[in-house]
């Protein structure tokens, strides 16, 4: 009686951990989305440079809050990309209410996500940018699920752009810790992480652990990952993402 009395306890005390964090979202009041997804902002805000007042190539990794309830757990996130001298972008992202989930047309690169303003992850520019994009195009190409979607634990829009970082050599980005999906890894249990040095194990996204450099350490409890980024100097909670003072991803500073 004592054993299942301590097992009970266990339970409840791990099941308030990894909930801690999307109740403390929920409650914040930090999301404000439209009562409709047909009337909520799909407005550009004002992050990437225009088109037309740059030449050079840029590639950039977004996210921000998925819709509705959603968004107390996880972020939406997608790719964008402009070629050099190019007067427009291509965004890259998969979603779910369609057949062919996956989309590549040019568009707003940093839309606000059915009203959650959008968040910049990575900013790679110049001449490692332009070597950057053919691969990309061939690593959307590729995508393994291009006819499947499912918001938990995947195959979902977190998927398909850690699938595309994956394949890209040189693209070493690590996506934030409440994009679940990103663990998702199909058939496979290991593999690289996206930020380019590390390793992680997943079972179908349920369960699973991370380590990497610019990730830092995650465990994966049915999607939800807690954990701690030294590099980032953060700490990761469920729902709410990483707390860090440094973004170990690469940006302009880093490229000049």
């Amino acid at each position: 009686m004592r054993r299942l009395f301590k097992f009970t306890a266990w339970s409840f005390a791990a099941l308030f951990l990894l909930l801690i964090g999307p109740l403390l979202v929920a409650t914040s009041g930090s999301l404000h989305s439209a009562e409709s997804w047909q009337t909520a902002s799909r407005d550009s805000a004002g992050i990437a440079p225009l088109p037309g007042e740059t030449e050079e190539a840029i590639v950039h990794v977004y996210g921000a809050r998925a819709w509705s309830w959603r968004g107390y757990f996880s972020v939406h996130t997608w790719i964008s990309t402009k070629e050099a001298g190019a007067d427009h972008y291509q965004v890259h992202e998969v979603t779910g209410w369609r057949r062919y989930v996956v989309s590549s047309r040019p568009g707003d690169p940093d839309r606000h996500w059915y009203g959650a303003r959008p968040e910049l992850y990575a900013d790679i520019r110049g001449e490692e940018a332009e070597q950057l994009i053919p691969a990309i195009y061939d690593a959307v190409a590729s995508y393994p699920y291009p006819t499947e979607y499912e918001a938990w634990p995947g195959p979902n829009s977190n998927t398909f752009v850690a699938w595309v970082i994956r394949n890209v050599p040189g693209l070493d980005v690590a996506l934030p810790s409440h994009a679940i999906g990103k663990d998702y890894l199909g058939d496979r249990v290991v593999a690289a992480v996206p930020g380019g040095v590390g390793y992680q194990f997943s079972l179908g996204g349920y369960f699973g652990v991370l380590a990497g450099v610019r990730e830092g350490l995650e465990l994966n409890i049915m999607g939800l990952s807690l954990g701690i980024n030294p590099l980032g100097l953060g700490i990761k909670l469920p729902g709410v993402g990483e707390l860090g003072l440094r973004n170990t991803n690469p940006m302009p500073a880093d490229n000049p």
